[in-house]
């Protein structure tokens, strides 16, 4: 083995101590944690309420569409940016379900593989050392990640409660605000489920504006959402202006491993992220654009796994209620976020939400991510294993009966 590797590795990566650090991140914790609590009760179901994929296969219609397509010789190639057919869907899907018109697919749209590379591709277009990113906590970290790749600093937003799960910002000081290029937006936001408010986004609009700032909106979630109205960040006045939204079809059509997704908006800002895409990949094969059209022309296949993940999450809700927590329904996602107990009444104290997380595991055999960067939080997943509506109770059931088996103090 080439002793002289490990003093080539990237600053970036860690330099030298690549690969040396012993902390154990709280994902690969909790895939611990649950093999040792199968291996200590065997026999014993385990519920997995941590999973962020959907449970469910495409819909037929959709692996059906890309049978077809796969068999056709002409989807055989390289699609670089995009086919047409695939940008018209998303410009046609934005007006028919957010409401967002005027978009043209030759200018404001392009496909992606999935959100996340598109999400790791906008730094290398915006960002210099020394710029800011603004990044809401809790959050999905993948543009942050890779802003600081590229010598950018991250200043983080904390999303509480109190606020609504949006971020305060009024809070940010005027050196900051001079050196940021990017405001990052995900609502309906994972973990915390909140989905922001019209007048949130007409601030957004205002602050980029103010400041000249893009906003990218992550907007993975956008429709899954519980009160009957799925908004777009762009359908707010000035949006366009001064941004865009990436849509994944991963969520809302259970596509998660097909690996599409699209970024829409501001043209220029769409301009440079195919630019840097072009560099980066040749395309998302046409076969998988073609079976994304027959999804975005059939919104209804969203609105029927909206009807149950919002069935369970209503279950969760009670549920998770009548042993003692806060729990509310989420405007959106298929999370539930809700407050870690600090211990048991006459018996241990959990000193975080990761605490708590590891004790649902190992003795209750119920498997939750902990949330502990602003606050102390675990969320629920509605996306765990169920076939029909009664496994669903019998499921929820179970997990009641082994939360009620304690008292909880909050």
């Amino acid at each position: 083995m080439s002793g002289y590797i490990q003093s080539l590795f990237s600053e970036r990566l860690g330099g030298s101590q690549f690969g040396k650090d012993t902390k154990i991140y709280k994902f690969e914790k909790i895939k611990r944690a649950k093999r040792a609590a199968l291996d200590a009760n065997p026999g014993k179901e385990l519920f997995d309420l941590g999973v962020g994929e959907p449970d469910e296969m495409a819909d037929p219609g959709v692996v059906k569409a890309l049978q077809l397509e796969a068999e056709k010789p002409e989807n055989r190639g390289y699609t670089d940016n995009g086919i047409d057919e695939f940008k018209s869907a998303a410009c046609k899907y934005m007006e028919n379900v957010f409401g967002v018109k005027g978009l043209a697919a030759d200018k404001h749209v392009n496909h992606l593989i999935g959100s996340k590379p598109g999400l790791a591709m906008t730094p290398a277009a915006f960002i210099n050392p020394g710029d800011v990113i603004l990044m809401t906590v809790p959050g999905y970290p993948v543009m942050g990640t890779h802003a600081q790749y590229v010598g950018g600093e991250v200043v983080n937003l904390p999303l509480t409660e109190a606020n609504g799960f949006l971020p305060d910002l009024k809070s940010i000081d005027a050196d900051t605000l001079k050196r940021t290029k990017i405001l990052y937006l995900n609502y309906p936001n994972n973990p915390t489920g909140a989905k922001a408010t019209r007048e949130f986004y007409e601030e957004v609009v205002a602050f980029a504006k103010a400041n000249n700032i893009v906003v990218m909106q992550d907007a993975a979630y956008a429709a899954l959402t519980y009160d009957g109205k799925s908004e777009s960040f762009l359908s707010v006045p000035g949006a366009m202006d001064v941004g865009v939204e990436f849509h994944s079809l991963s969520k809302a059509y259970n596509m998660t491993g097909w690996r599409i997704a699209f970024v829409v908006g501001n043209e220029l800002i769409v301009k440079a992220i195919a630019h840097v895409k072009d560099n980066i990949d040749s395309g998302q094969f046409a076969g998988i654009q073609k079976a994304g059209i027959y999804a975005l022309e059939h919104p209804d296949i969203t609105e029927r796994i909206v009807t149950k993940y919002k069935r369970r999450l209503e279950l969760l809700v009670d549920t998770l209620n009548s042993v003692g927590f806060n729990a509310k329904m989420p405007g959106g996602s298929f999370f539930l976020y809700v407050g870690a107990p600090k211990g048991i009444k006459g018996g241990r104290k959990f000193e975080n939400g990761e605490e708590f997380s590891q004790y649902l595991i190992t003795e209750m055999l119920i498997s939750t991510v902990p949330w502990d960067d602003v606050g102390h939080y675990v969320r629920f997943s509605a996306t765990f294993a169920a076939k029909g509506e009664e496994e669903e109770k019998r499921i929820i059931g179970e997990i009641k009966a082994r939360l009620s088996k304690v008292e909880f103090e909050f």
